[in-house]
């Protein structure tokens, strides 16, 4: 059974940085496409940005397009966001999750706890 473990997650002001990472443990493989999304209370979870598992293709939600950059580090199973010029409207649970394939047009396959983003105005 893979785990999806994130870290990074507080509270920053508006403006500011954070950088989220997501670590996978449990598979003996790393080519499986990988993918942040986000979710407020009483909402549907958003697609945030997603990467392929070469690190060469990736997508980006058009709210956060120009302010994220996911990338990976398949030698530590490890995934990133970095998400700069933070907004309050950024604020969410954030979860990591795997796909099943290579490509993140491929179905999820597992998800992560989440972790909480604050932006405070």
């Amino acid at each position: 059974q893979v785990q999806l473990v994130e870290s990074g997650g507080g509270l920053v002001q508006a403006g500011g940085s954070l950088r989220l990472s997501c670590t996978a443990s449990g598979r003996t493989e790393s080519r499986h496409a990988m993918g942040w999304y986000r979710q407020n209370p009483g909402t549907e979870r958003q697609f945030v940005a997603a990467i392929d598992w070469t690190g060469r293709s990736t997508d980006y939600g058009d709210s956060v397009k120009g302010r994220f950059t996911i990338s990976r580090d398949n030698a530590k199973n490890t995934v990133y966001l970095q998400m700069n010029s933070l907004k309050p409207e950024d604020t969410a649970v954030y979860y990591c999750a795997e796909y099943y394939g290579g490509s993140h047009y491929d179905p999820i396959a597992f998800w992560g706890q989440g972790t909480q983003v604050t932006v405070s105005s």
